[in-house]
């Protein structure tokens, strides 16, 4: 037999695809041609399969191998490749009966000494290969507990091609994916820390409930990185869906912890200032890898000292915040990600981030409107809060015979919250208040009577509120009848959202 068929996965951005790794082997000058878009990883397999073969004990075929790659026009990347190719080598010279890997999946990259190490992407592979009717996926022992995660799958591991190979001609067993050890409890920063600023602790609540993007201004000390930081303990934990999603993501990324459990927290993506746009947004050769945005994805991307950021790395972000989607193209084809994330932005009142009022504080007016004016308002028009906040007084950071509310008192309205949000835009598929699109909310039966919406009206004539920004203070307002426990928001909600909105009364 000179042709044979392997099954692989390659990945897309997140979206998996079904690859043939077809073998054919003629008489000729010996050589390897790989066809079908390979990346560079790809074309060097043929030097990293043909040593493993032969330092597997195998017999390497020297003859003219061609390896084509189907469907042929689609970008295949990494070394995920590397196992099927050989098992597809070794098929087509009659070494190998492919009979026992029928309808298998086959995932992994080889070593020179015939080692079977693990790749990333593991997750959406598995899934791709279940969602298109394949029953068996073959991983590396390293990705086993990973790709055990997707149900309705038999997943069976090696450790070397070594194995592989016996498994095929004797039917010896494969290695079974580990069991699953009970999650630990991970402790984080907790409310409870955050000593006064109850605007704040207001402001982060709604935006939790609802789905909001959310900046913090103040001077330093103010408390603005530790409440952003708490952001995560009082969001709700990821339901199945959300869960594959954000660990796919991370597997694509190489960042899965050990242990191969779905992530259930909400993430929370903190880069540095220096951050560049495609680190924000995604990016990098061939086809892009994920962003710090999509990292976030169903979690929080905290930016400390925004203004910091370079300004292209800021308004990259505009368009992520609207759709939720991140898509990016390159040389090789556009990749799109998923970027429904919370943004928090924190920003000190001037550069020298001297307390408010200090002496010491040689900065202008013009340098302090210079600074802000970094965030540039098309950016912050995209913000639902925008909260100032003041220095912490001696009396809040020393009381301790009221002890602020826990994360967990907190999350438990945030979850009743959102729940009623959930039950209310069930059939427009909508999950938060601020994905809710502003037509909805303008139109019956959701409309609100023209007595509540005075002064919101107002302030849109006038045009000290843009209409995005009407429909934001809209949303706002039902997130904080939800956290009331009220069906409809009514004029004080109205207030208590522009407030929150314009940063005044602060």
């Amino acid at each position: 037999m000179s042709y044979a068929k392997v099954l692989c996965v390659g990945l897309v951005g997140v979206a998996g695809h079904v690859v043939e790794v077809e073998a054919d082997l003629a008489p000729g000058l010996p050589g390897v041609a790989i066809s079908g878009l390979p990346d560079t990883a790809l074309h060097e397999a043929r030097d990293r399969v043909r040593a493993a073969i032969v330092n597997s004990g195998q017999k390497w075929p020297n003859r003219r191998i061609t390896l084509n790659l189907l469907p042929a026009t689609l970008p295949k990347c990494g070394s995920a490749f590397d196992l099927a190719i050989a098992a597809a080598v070794l098929g087509g010279s009659g070494e190998l009966p492919l009979l026992p890997l029928e309808r298998t999946v086959i995932l992994g990259e080889l070593g020179l000494d015939g080692a079977v190490r693990p790749v990333r992407g593991v997750l959406p592979m598995v899934a791709a290969a279940a969602s298109a009717g394949f029953p068996r996926v073959v991983v590396p022992v390293g990705n086993a507990a990973e790709a055990a995660v997707i149900p309705g799958v038999q997943v069976r591991a090696v450790d070397n091609l070594h194995r592989l190979v016996a498994f095929v001609r004797d039917g010896s067993p494969l290695l079974p994916p580990p069991e699953f050890a009970p999650a630990a409890d991970e402790g984080g920063p907790d409310l409870a820390e955050v000593a006064g600023q109850q605007l704040g602790r207001r402001a982060l609540e709604v935006a939790a409930a609802g789905g909001h993007h959310l900046a913090l201004l103040g001077p330093p000390g103010a408390g603005k990185t530790m409440l952003a930081e708490r952001l995560p303990s009082i969001l709700p934990e990821l339901d199945d869906d959300a869960a594959l999603e954000v660990t796919a993501l991370h597997s694509i990324a190489g960042l899965l912890p050990p242990g191969g459990r779905l992530l259930r927290r909400p993430p929370f993506q903190a880069p540095h200032h220096t951050a560049t746009v495609p680190a924000l947004v995604g990016g990098g050769s061939g086809l892009a890898r994920p962003g710090a945005v999509s990292l976030a994805h169903r979690g929080v991307l905290f930016l400390d000292e925004a203004p910091e950021f370079s300004k292209g790395a800021l308004e990259a972000l505009r368009q992520p915040l609207e759709s939720g989607q991140v898509r990016v193209a390159r040389t090789r084809g556009a990749t799109e990600y998923p970027a429904r994330t919370q943004l928090v932005l924190a920003a000190n009142p001037c550069p020298c981030a001297k307390p408010s009022g200090d002496a010491a504080c040689e900065c202008t007016p013009l340098a302090r409107r210079r600074y802000l004016g970094r965030l540039s308002g098309p950016l912050l028009d995209r913000v639902d809060v925008q909260v100032r906040l003041l220095p912490v007084r001696a009396a809040e950071l020393l009381e301790t015979s009221t002890p602020n509310e826990s994360s967990q008192t907190v999350a438990a309205r945030v979850a009743a919250a959102r729940r009623a949000a959930a039950d209310r835009w069930a059939s427009t598929g909508r999950r938060v208040n601020a994905e809710v699109p502003g037509p909805y909310l303008r139109r019956p039966p959701w409309r609100l009577p023209g007595r509540d919406t005075r002064e919101l009206r107002k302030r849109l004539d006038s045009g000290s509120l843009s209409a995005r920004g009407f429909d934001r203070v809209m949303r706002l307002a039902w997130t904080i009848a939800d956290l009331d426990g009220r069906d409809r928001p009514d004029g004080g909600d109205i207030a208590e959202a522009i407030q929150l909105r314009t940063g005044e009364g602060a």
